[in-house]
């Protein structure tokens, strides 16, 4: 970890500030006088002024799986004061965090919404660089020949944006005549990327459910239930994304 870093953590100030203290020589690092290119490595003793400085830990975030029902919105307020997924019964409790969504759904969207009370942990969560799988179930009207899955699953440009693959897998017996029902695996999310994808083809989607986001299932929650991720499973999640700071409430 680089010094101004280690310092600014540790709430000594901003990096600008820190890089004049250790110019000013009033850092030492494993007892020898630090420079702006000392790295600091963990088991090291920094010291401002000859006092030991660590940097501060955040408590563990804390995490909540929704089951958002349908014709409510994923946002804080909205200007034609319709329902939100922050004014359901289960989110009125005054002992809960400030939370935050993990992505959204839509309006017509419903299933697994993820809540998170901190910030770097859900953009984290939402970064394609970690490519969490996003698994939905989907109906379509009408259904997709082997070549429009291949395609899909190499990923295609509409309207100038690029959208990587998905996995398209129709499940038996559950669609009719004019539905199907597919398994859809995400690892992105852009907006109304399903949808988006869908129409490309000719299909419409009549009925879209998130059945999954990384490593936690919507499972048996009903419409509107909260429930929360115990904390060796956020920890989990922290360490696999190498989010720094945060520890683990004893």
């Amino acid at each position: 970890m680089r010094l101004n870093v280690f310092l600014q953590r540790a709430g000594i100030g901003s990096r600008r500030e820190a890089e004049r203290m250790v110019e000013q020589g009033r850092v030492s690092v494993n007892g020898a006088q630090a420079l702006a290119t000392t790295p600091v490595e963990e088991g090291d003793e920094v010291k401002l002024d000859g006092k030991a400085i660590s940097p501060a830990k955040r408590e563990l975030p804390r995490l909540f799986l929704l089951n958002k029902p349908l014709d409510v919105l994923v946002t804080n307020r909205d200007h034609q004061n319709r329902a939100t997924v922050f004014e359901l019964p289960a989110l009125q409790d005054q002992s809960l965090p400030r939370l935050m969504s993990v992505g959204r759904l839509d309006v017509n969207s419903e299933g697994l919404l993820i809540l998170s009370s901190d910030g770097p942990l859900a953009q984290a969560m939402m970064s394609p660089d970690n490519a969490l799988e996003r698994v939905y179930r989907v109906r379509v009207k009408g259904r997709f020949t082997e070549r429009e899955l291949a395609m899909l699953a190499k990923g295609v440009i509409i309207e100038g944006i690029r959208y990587r693959g998905a996995l398209f897998e129709e499940e038996q017996d559950k669609g009719g005549r004019t539905n199907s029902w597919y398994r859809v695996v995400l690892t992105e999310g852009k907006n109304r990327e399903i949808r988006r994808l869908v129409q490309h083809f000719g299909g419409q989607v009549n009925r879209l459910i998130r059945t999954q986001y990384g490593p936690f299932e919507l499972g048996d929650l009903e419409p509107g239930q909260l429930w929360e991720v115990p904390p060796r499973a956020v920890m989990r999640l922290v360490e696999k994304l190498k989010i720094q700071g945060a520890e683990e409430e004893q």
